[in-house]
């Protein structure tokens, strides 16, 4: 029943919003509770009145590595901005690419979606995203986050995951649908991993800070076990 949902969805979010405010720290537990309202409130209600729900469904599935770096970090900086920006590019592609599919299923079932009532415009966004994260891969080391070598390694498969975005757009069918959406489940992963290898070391940001400070003999401190 309604009432059993809402009883068991608030038995999860109110401690688990407690959790990560007390355990981890408010800016968390403030991002996970904004992210549980974005999601009930906003995303799932506009399902079934804009194609809008779309691009608000896409931040709601960028916050939670935001948290992670919160969590990590205590701040909301560059990095978690970047890392915000990936998960929310890749969405498009991911799930442009499964809706239509189901184009028919939403049809039925009343859903406001792209791919039913768009869909040019659900094939052009997919592929504009899939562009989109060869440029955010190039900007992670001018942030400073990574080193150079992940726009290099990770530009294979990005333009990959693009090649089968433009074919979506070109082709606007069943298998050019399919072969996105599957690229998709792998890439993100291999993304993140290629990008995690080539992370900047905090200590080595630590160290490039406090020499350009004129701090040397702390940097020195910091290298000592």
């Amino acid at each position: 029943s309604p009432l059993l949902a809402v009883c068991f969805a608030a038995s999860c979010g109110v401690p688990g919003i407690a959790l990560l405010t007390l355990g981890v720290n408010p800016l968390t537990g403030a991002l996970g509770a904004f992210n549980i309202f974005l999601y009930t409130c906003c995303y799932t209600p506009m399902k079934r009145m804009s194609i809008a729900n779309t691009w608000v469904g896409a931040v709601v599935g960028a916050i939670p590595p935001v948290m992670g770096w919160t969590a990590a970090t205590g701040s909301l900086d560059a990095g978690a901005l970047l890392l915000g920006g990936i998960l929310y590019s890749w969405q498009f592609p991911h799930f442009n690419a499964l809706s239509w599919g189901l184009r028919e299923d939403y049809s039925r079932g009343g859903y406001c979606m792209m791919s039913v009532t768009h869909p040019g415009l659900c094939r052009r966004v997919a592929l504009r995203h899939c562009l989109a994260l060869i440029g955010l891969s190039t900007v992670a080391p001018v942030l400073d986050i990574t080193t150079w070598t992940f726009p290099v390694i990770s530009l294979p498969i990005n333009l990959y995951i693009s090649y089968l975005g433009f074919r979506f757009y070109r082709d606007a069918d069943r298998s050019s649908s399919r072969k996105l959406f599957f690229c998709s489940l792998w890439h993100l992963p291999m993304l993140l991993l290629v990008m995690f290898t080539c992370k900047k070391s905090f200590l080595e940001k630590e160290d490039k800070g406090d020499l350009l400070g004129g701090n040397h003999g702390r940097a020195m401190e910091i290298r000592l076990p």
